[in-house]
């Protein structure tokens, strides 16, 4: 169905463009801008400001992995002059952004679309069968933030040269705000017990953070996917934190709870508060920008495993 629609609204695109209705971009008019998810959306608004106008693909609160993308994101992405996305394994569920870009005329060769998460050290999944398969949850250590942020700057630079500048100044600011908050994340989480520095949420999103911030990570599942929080997994991580002196679990805003909460009644380990993951808090909310959502998880897992 979303195939059909697709092709039916960018044939009249096309049309569209062919009778004469539409034109090039003024110099005045901003960078338009499509991101996959909300977390790449603040990051290109810190870096674009006012010079550019972002639409995300998956709606806040939603899961990137496996997205149904509606007529308005078809038409937004092929109207756009710049497409960024995670990569990594992010948006491969159902091959919904290939198709999308496929529907949309977006090859990456004639128009531009960047994958922001490059050169970013990529840790590889655990799971049987997924080994060659990437993590693809990278912004969760603030250092590979700052890659995107990079990558970002350097894209608009590129498509933009005007406003290269713009684009430069603002990513320098904006770099060295997250590096502040990255070394106050290493400091804070020093203070926890070295044996109370235990992570244990639904999905696997936390090993880039671990790594980066020296805390051990466990999981009901490792990525979203249609098969998670079966019994199985929640046996296995129940059977898991028996042998370990696990203080609290964390669940995440953007997937169900239930997982977790069987995994807290089963083992008696309290649930101590909701982390950020794969989507920002809503406007106006916690966690509503990148730096609030890194400020806020840090934030939750010291109260939480202290």
């Amino acid at each position: 169905m979303f195939k059909r629609i697709a092709s039916l609204i960018l044939a009249g695109s096309l049309l569209t463009a062919a009778a004469g209705c539409s034109s090039d971009k003024d110099d005045s008019e901003k960078v338009e801008v499509v991101t996959t998810y909300s977390i790449i959306y603040d990051l290109v608004k810190n870096v674009g400001g006012d010079k550019v106008d972002v639409h995300s693909l998956a709606p806040i609160g939603s899961n990137p992995h496996e997205y149904d993308p509606l007529p308005e994101d078809v038409l937004k992405t092929t109207d756009a002059d710049v497409v960024f996305f995670n990569g990594l394994n992010l948006e491969e569920g159902n091959s919904w952004f290939n198709k999308l870009l496929k529907t949309s005329n977006k090859d990456g060769k004639d128009a531009p679309v960047y994958r922001v998460s490059e050169g970013v050290k990529a840790i590889h999944l655990e799971s049987k069968g997924l080994e060659k398969q990437y993590d693809p949850h990278a912004w969760l250590n603030i250092e590979n933030g700052i890659i995107y942020v990079e990558n970002i700057r350097d894209a608009l630079m590129k498509e933009d040269p005007e406003n290269k500048e713009y684009y430069k100044n603002n990513a320098e600011k904006y770099i060295g705000e997250l590096k502040a908050l990255h070394d106050k994340t290493v400091s804070e989480i020093n203070k926890i017990p070295k044996e109370k520095r235990v992570l244990v949420t639904s999905e696997g999103a936390f090993k880039y953070f671990g790594e980066a911030y020296n805390v051990d990570t466990a999981y009901v599942w490792e990525i979203n996917s249609e098969n998670q929080g079966s019994p199985q997994q929640i046996k296995r991580l129940v059977d898991l934190l028996k042998e370990r002196n696990v203080p609290s679990l964390f669940v995440e805003t953007s997937v169900d709870a239930r997982s977790m909460e069987t995994v807290s009644k089963e083992t008696g380990i309290p649930i101590s508060g909701k982390v950020f993951t794969d989507s920002l808090g809503k406007p106006g909310k916690d966690g509503d920008t990148y730096k609030k959502m890194m400020e806020w998880n840090t934030k939750t897992v010291i109260e939480g495993l202290n």
